[in-house]
């Protein structure tokens, strides 16, 4: 855009022919300041000030750089920015910037012309700030040696205008001459003949000065070499070297230097060194390094094989002039020898009876060193179970001084420490691994002191009830455990011959179906015996709890079921709502939740008449009874467990609907009764005098038994097992309660709800009075009497039992 910018100018400026045809000039030094003045454009063109704003004046450079600015204001012309003479116009003698000023309306243009004045801003500069002449010193006074001059960026009077030197030199002076179109060359002019050996190099500098006011200057480092002849033989600086080396050296230390020297310089000053031929054998372990003179260690020395070694150096230099030297090699003794030690004998693995004082090694240690390195002294790291004793001159023993259990540790790792009496010391070590062999001290013992197991009724024969584990600490036959039923059971407790044990796993198995009825618990004692020699046993005791199932039917006590007529239960016609007609009384020989009974109106004459209590069986009245109900009535109740599957039972009762007692005996009274009215109160009290004087004598009779009794329990007799006890009772649990079934039934004669005596029935007459046995826990067994008692001054728990505490509370109405 710029140059076409310019193109379109000149062509403007051509196309105009009022130009003017000489440029405008001014002169400004370098380095001006950013706004200094250069001159005023508007007075030196004949414009007023006005017309350059008017006529839109403005500057087109022709190197498309500003480097002045117009102020269209003052038309004075300024300086835009800082102006380098050497930068722009190189080493040119004159330095021009052209540019012109445009106007427009009409288009008019003027050539500016700006001279740019040289400055004294720059010092003279050498191409390097080091220059190295090597001359040879048999070179004849007067010999010249050229030097690259100084450059100077400034121009004329400001450029270089002489050369000296530095300190001021008796050999060399400084010649500085036009030579050719006008360039001048600087020389090195050699004043006195040269020595190598009496000064082999010198330095002085070089210093070119300008015209500048005030001048500058600008110096380079001249260093001269004087080239040597070869007129000088080595000399090496001792006869003999002598060096002491550590026996322990590494391959590669440096064993000594030696050093020989030349005055003369270069080819002819260059020193090699070498063994000579008359080293002998020990040349071996040396080598030299032929340039620095360093005799180095190609192997060990080992002090022992030889103190000295003797060697023979010789130096040459570049022209073959040679020296010769002796180097005598001391070898130093160091403790470089570590402790061996050497086992004679070891004894593991060790028994773990061993005594106290059993010798488990013997070894010696040695030293190769002398003197106080070559003396050891062992030890033992820190433990309580094995020590050391010296045995005979370096020859130690590895003791134990206390007992072993190799149950407690197996294996001992024994670090045994050498250590001679060298500056530093060594040391090395020994690790005896010592193994404790079992022997058969430890028992089996039982993961618990005591097992419960648990199987149901009328399980399966052989089944697995659980499995006993014992554990024994020796390895080997020791600790291998077989398992076996002991046979020293206790007298009062034999033990069941339904259980059997698997001799290799423990695992305990029914070996027939067992009935909760007839037994809930059985005990035996397992014994684990290890294979060791003499063998080692324990004894667990085993107690298998049997778990009741629902395999017994509820039986129902009241209504009886026997071959004679149901009797009927005697409703008055006044009798109101839930008036108690009769109740149904139900065991269950089962136990727990099995035993829990509910009883429900299977059937009746006149379902809403009556209802049926279904925790207590109680058979009442749901409303009152009317004249058009029927006379009799026939009901079945439903008896139901809670088992799963529940089993039930069923009772069948009568009802007869009388207004009053006297209507009771008018179909079977004679003319004789019907004349006595108060005769069935009579016959009533008649027989509760009668049944009162048969319940204290049964009572007598049933506390007699029960100390009779307590007196075989004392004595160690069986109270219950499956042999002894009738399978269509109630038994006891082995946890000390009653099961739910109850021992009792309770029988109301007709109108008891009005009279409130109570009747007691016989309780199963078809079976003889029995025991009811509650185990009071493993060691004890409590025997009470089945009496009658109320049902409901029972309230069976949970589970369906009835605690001890609760029948011994038990009382009749």
């Amino acid at each position: 855009m710029a140059m076409a910018r310019q193109v379109l100018c000149v062509c403007a400026l051509l196309s105009v022919p009022l130009a003017r045809s000489q440029p405008i000039r001014y002169s400004v030094a370098e380095e001006a300041d950013s706004g200094s003045l250069v001159g005023n454009l508007a007075q030196d063109a004949a414009l007023p000030p006005a017309q350059l704003s008017a006529r839109r004046a403005r500057l087109l450079p022709e190197d498309g750089r500003q480097h002045f600015r117009l102020d269209r204001d003052s038309g004075r012309l300024v300086v835009a920015d800082r102006l380098d003479r050497e930068q722009l116009c190189a080493q040119s003698h004159t330095c021009t910037l052209a540019f012109e000023l445009l106007l427009a309306d009409p288009l008019q243009f003027f050539r500016v012309e700006v001279t740019l004045q040289d400055i004294n801003d720059h010092s003279p500069v050498f191409p390097a700030e080091r220059v190295i002449l090597k001359i040879l010193e048999t070179s004849d006074p007067g010999s010249r040696f050229p030097l690259q001059g100084a450059r100077d960026f400034d121009i004329g009077s400001n450029s270089i205008q002489a050369y000296s030197i530095a300190p001021e030199n008796e050999y060399f002076s400084v010649s500085y001459e036009s030579r050719f179109a006008g360039k001048k060359s600087i020389e090195l002019v050699l004043e006195k003949p040269l020595d190598r050996e009496e000064q082999a190099e010198m330095d002085f500098r070089l210093i070119a000065v300008d015209g500048g006011s005030p001048p500058r200057t600008g110096s380079t480092q001249v260093h001269i070499v004087v080239l040597d002849v070869n007129d000088n033989p080595p000399i090496f600086t001792q006869e003999e070297y002598i060096g002491k080396v550590l026996e322990n050296a590494s391959t590669g230390s440096v064993v000594l230097s030696v050093l020989a020297t030349d005055r003369d310089e270069g080819i002819n000053g260059d020193i090699s060194y070498q063994f000579s031929e008359e080293v002998g054998q020990s040349d071996s372990a040396f080598e030299i390094d032929p340039i620095t003179g360093e005799i180095k260690l190609t192997k060990p020395l080992d002090f022992e094989a030889a103190q000295t070694h003797e060697l023979s150096v010789s130096a040459a230099d570049g022209s073959g002039l040679s020296a010769i030297c002796k180097v005598l090699v001391q070898v130093l003794d160091v403790n470089d020898n570590a402790p061996e030690l050497e086992v004679s004998s070891f004894s593991s693995p060790l028994p773990e009876n061993s005594a106290p004082g059993t010798v488990v090694a013997l070894f010696t240690v040695r030293d190769r060193d002398a003197g106080a390195n070559g003396k050891v002294s062992c030890a033992l790291d820190d433990q309580l179970v094995f020590s050391l004793r010296p045995a005979y001159k370096n020859y130690y023993e590895l003791v134990t001084v206390s007992a072993l259990d190799r149950e407690e540790t197996a294996q001992y790792m024994l670090t045994v420490t050498a250590a001679d009496a060298g500056s530093p010391p060594l040391t090395s070590s020994h690790t005896f691994t010592v193994a404790i062999s079992d022997v058969n001290d430890n028992a089996p013992v039982f993961s618990q002191t005591s097992y419960t197991m648990y199987v149901r009724e009328n399980n399966v024969p052989g089944v697995l009830v659980g499995a006993v584990s014992a554990a024994d600490a020796d390895v080997g036959l020791n600790a291998k455990v077989s398992y076996s039923l002991s046979a020293g059971q206790a007298a009062e407790r034999p033990w069941c011959s339904c259980l059997s044990v698997n001799s290799e796993n423990g695992q305990v198995f029914v070996l027939r179906g067992l009935d909760y009825e007839q037994l809930r618990q059985s005990e035996v004692v397992v014994s684990a015996s290890d294979a060791g020699s003499p063998p080692l046993r324990a004894n667990v005791t085993v107690r298998l709890l049997v778990l009741d199932e629902n395999d017994n039917a509820p039986l129902v006590l009241y209504p009886a079921h026997d071959s004679g007529p149901a009797s009927s239960e005697l409703v008055p016609v006044s009798a109101e709502a839930g008036y108690l007609v009769s109740k149904v009384v139900a065991v269950d020989a089962d136990s727990g939740q099995n035993s829990w009974l509910s009883y429900h109106l299977l059937r009746a004459t006149d379902p809403g008449l009556f209802a049926v209590a279904a925790q207590s069986g109680e058979v009442r009245l749901r409303r009152p009874l009317t004249d058009r109900d029927s006379v009799k009535h026939k009901l079945v109740v439903l008896v139901r467990d809670n088992g799963r599957p529940p089993l039930s039972a069923t009772a069948a009762l009568s009802a007869l609907l009388l207004k009053d007692f006297s209507d009771l005996r008018q179909p079977h009274s004679s003319p004789a009764t019907d004349d006595q009215p108060g005769s069935l109160t009579t016959y009533l009290i008649l027989a509760l005098l009668f049944v009162s004087l048969l319940f204290l004598g049964s009572t007598a009779a049933f506390v007699a038994r029960g100390l009779c009794k307590r007196k075989e329990l004392k004595a160690g007799h069986v109270l219950y097992g499956a042999d002894n006890l009738p399978s269509g009772l109630a038994e006891a649990a082995a946890a000390g309660t009653l099961p739910h079934p109850y021992c009792y039934e309770i029988s109301l004669t007709t109108g008891s709800a009005n009279s409130e005596f109570k009747f007691l029935k016989p309780f199963v007459p078809s079976l003889t009075p029995q025991p009811c046995a509650v185990a009071g826990g493993p060691s004890e067994e409590q025997v009470f009497p089945c009496v009658p008692v109320p049902a409901e001054d029972v309230t069976p728990d949970d589970a369906g039992t009835v605690s001890a505490e609760q029948f011994n509370r038990l009382s009749f109405n």
